[in-house]
């Protein structure tokens, strides 16, 4: 398991930064960096149990079982990755998943006088590490974008 962090500094508040994240329709808009059609059905509240999913190329639903760990709204929130989804199956016990899960992926929000400063913190298999080292970057320049553009 890798952990990677990074920040950007976008010119928007945080609360325009936090809902440029979490809204369902810039969700989708931001997340295109690792799947198009990304889109997430569950809550942001503490506790509660979330799906990060898209389409294959079959027409079936993947992606990932989640539960929110924390969450401090506009401060902080941390997603507890727990399995994947395959063809709209939810996976949480296969060695596969037992040889990287929980997984977290953690959104820091600072607010440093007129800009926001955000930092993603997130735990990789090694299998995925050096696939989303590299998409992250794009992933934050692109909440940037649609954050400062709104």
């Amino acid at each position: 398991m890798k952990r990677i962090s990074n920040d950007i500094r976008i010119s928007a508040p945080v609360n325009k930064v936090w809902n440029t994240i979490f809204d369902p329709t810039s969700f989708g808009l931001w997340t295109e960096a690792f799947t198009k059609g990304s889109y997430y059905v569950g809550s942001l509240e503490s506790g509660a149990s979330i799906r990060f999913l898209a389409k294959n190329k079959k027409g079936k639903i993947d992606g990932m079982v989640s539960e929110i760990a924390e969450n401090i709204p506009y401060e902080y929130l941390s997603i507890r990755h727990l399995g994947w989804v395959f063809n709209g199956v939810d996976d949480t016990e296969s060695e596969e998943v037992k040889s990287w899960a929980p997984a977290y992926e953690n959104y820091r929000f600072t607010q440093d006088g007129d800009t926001t400063i955000l930092t993603v913190v997130a735990d990789l298999s090694d299998e995925y590490a050096a696939m989303f080292t590299r998409l992250w970057p794009i992933a934050l320049a692109k909440i940037k974008e649609l954050s400062e553009g709104w």
